[in-house]
């Protein structure tokens, strides 16, 4: 079993930071490419942040010069530095990775539980 789990859950202010992170446990392989979503009340589940193993990034743009996503491959961990926050980015913040559990098998893909940023005065 492989277990995604995610912390850094907050009320920050307008201008605030907060950083979020997503621990995998298990039975691991290898881990490709970490994701952040995030999906705001009533609307669809975006993508906001990925990074591959090789360290390779992209951003939505409306996360870009406030977001950093980074890893460490070594502890099956990933992060998101949130800067700058705005009220629009209210939302849950879900992890999601591609990983295999062993050298024999498919990719798959994981979710984390949800945790909750919201960005308010």
């Amino acid at each position: 079993q492989v277990q995604l789990v995610e912390s850094g859950e907050g009320l920050v202010q307008p201008g605030g930071s907060l950083r979020l992170d997503c621990s995998a446990s298990g039975s691991i392989y290898t881990i490709y490419t970490m994701r952040w979503y995030r999906q705001a009340p009533g609307k669809q589940r975006e993508l906001v942040a990925g990074i591959t193993s090789a360290g390779s990034t992209n951003y939505a743009d409306s996360v870009k010069g406030r977001f950093t996503i980074s890893r460490d491959n070594a502890k099956n961990t990933v992060a998101l530095q949130m800067n700058s926050l705005k009220p629009e980015d209210t939302a849950v913040y879900f992890c999601n990775v591609d990983l295999k559990r062993t050298a024999y098998t498919r990719y798959i893909e994981l979710w984390g539980q949800g945790t909750l940023v919201t960005v308010s005065p």
